[in-house]
């Protein structure tokens, strides 16, 4: 499997307005397991300089924050085009499959009990890196997910 390695500075880029009122994000059908997991995940109330948005449904496994949305939900399946070959981006010790490759826009923390899916809007990444708002979800994501036994992905 063939990894690379990121070394990010952090970037503050603020960006005006969030849209009123919840935004809908799908909820995961998480295992009993990993949603425990994902019921223990201590999110940021502001993430890349958004304020964080209700959702709906209101639920534990789903997050967003700013307008246009940055979404994230815990407990999501493997991707499906996770292969034991797929190119990986790993920022501060946490693996992330990116969808799709060539401009993603959704990246998958891979090698942990339960998977975190987070959508970043291109509006967030024409002026900064996407590993920039994934840099800032390391700490909660490391605290609250073990990592997967042997390498697994």
């Amino acid at each position: 499997m063939r990894r690379l390695t990121l070394i990010l500075l952090p970037n503050l880029v603020l960006l005006a307005g969030c849209g009123a009122g919840a935004v809908q994000v799908p909820l995961p059908g998480p295992d009993p397991a990993a949603a425990r997991l994902c019921a223990g995940l201590r999110l940021p109330q502001k993430l890349h300089g958004q304020a964080r948005r209700a959702t709906r449904p209101d639920s534990p496994l789903v997050t967003a924050w700013g307008s246009p949305a940055i979404a994230l939900r815990c407990g999501v399946g493997r991707p499906a085009a996770l292969l034991p070959t797929s190119q990986l981006v790993t920022v501060s010790g946490i693996a992330w499959f990116a969808e799709p490759t060539d401009r993603p826009v959704t990246f998958t923390a891979v090698g942990r009990q339960a998977y975190v899916e987070v959508t970043v809007p291109a509006t967030y990444t024409e002026h900064s890196p996407p590993g920039d708002v994934l840099l800032e979800l390391t700490d909660a994501i490391k605290a609250a997910l073990p990592e997967k036994a042997d390498g697994e992905l």
